[in-house]
């Protein structure tokens, strides 16, 4: 699933994600191919990340920045000099992924990542997730259908989830209003990080085919 530009996603933020993409990719000695296998991505796909003429799903960003070794914050070029452990409100720069928005809430060039996410209602609702790592998510107001291996549970607000990522899991909107969420995951590098999706997504990732 393809990220839609909007009006919210700035033409900076472009800009300075599709070179990023490249360098962090070069700099971890990589090829284009060898990127794209590991992801689970067509060649194609990844050289149209890399060029701007596409933007990532926020899955498929997750993915590139634990391949390379880093963060989210960093591939968005928002990675300061000196780690300030306070994130200011009106700084939190909304940024549309995958039918998704989310805000970074937590310092950058840390080992966990913070967020705020906003899923609306049947946005990657059929996308599974498995990866190395952690999750923490909070429910701050909707209702959250997580599906955990193969049980299916209804969160409310105030309720929260802690697991294992390799547990094969799924976050969907349950009403109409969609979920917003504080997410914490952890960020650890592996040649099998590479996210692994839902069916109807497969074909599209891979070989780009609809």
């Amino acid at each position: 699933m393809e990220a839609i530009r909007t009006a919210a996603q700035a033409p900076d933020e472009e800009l300075v994600l599709a070179p990023r993409l490249r360098e962090r990719r070069r700099a971890s000695g990589l090829t284009l191919e060898a990127a794209a296998h590991r992801l689970e991505l067509s060649a194609a796909h990844l050289s149209r990340l890399e060029s701007g003429l596409r933007q990532p799903s926020l899955p498929v960003l997750l993915g590139l920045a634990r391949l390379y070794g880093t963060t989210v914050s960093d591939l968005l070029g928002e990675t300061s000099a000196e780690p300030d452990p306070i994130v200011r409100g009106d700084r939190m720069a909304p940024v549309p992924a995958g039918g998704w928005t989310y805000w970074r809430a937590g310092g950058t060039g840390r080992a966990m990542q913070a967020l705020r996410v906003h899923v609306p209602a049947r946005a990657q609702q059929e996308l599974v997730r498995v990866h190395p790592g952690e999750e923490w998510l909070y429910v701050t107001a909707g209702e959250l259908q997580l599906t955990l291996g193969e049980r299916t549970h209804r969160l409310h607000v105030g309720d929260a989830a802690h697991f294992d990522s390799l547990v094969p899991h799924r976050l969907a909107a349950a009403g109409s209003g969609g979920v917003d969420l504080l997410f914490v995951h952890t960020l650890m590098q592996s040649e099998t990080s590479a996210l692994c999706i839902g069916p109807q997504d497969a074909t599209d990732h891979r070989g780009e085919r609809r």
